[in-house]
């Protein structure tokens, strides 16, 4: 996985809302993100393996940091 697909996944999971990535369960949440991803076409079935045990390894941490930023809005409004 190079650094640039590693940028594009995290510019990815900070730009979706967060409660996109809060309801989905864990499946849907690894496929929503490697098709955000497809679609900005550069991804190919090598990579997308790869991806998918990445996001896989992330979850925890893509949920936590989605749950943050949701508190971070409703405190602020």
């Amino acid at each position: 996985m190079t650094p640039n697909m590693l940028r594009q996944i995290w510019s990815l999971i900070e730009d979706t809302q967060s409660n996109i990535l809060l309801k989905l369960d864990d499946a849907s949440l690894v496929q929503w993100l490697l098709k955000q991803l497809k679609n900005q076409g550069s991804l190919n079935s090598n990579d997308v393996d790869i991806l998918s045990d990445y996001l896989h390894s992330k979850l925890t941490l893509i949920r936590d940091l989605a749950q943050e930023r949701q508190s971070g809005w409703q405190e602020s409004h």
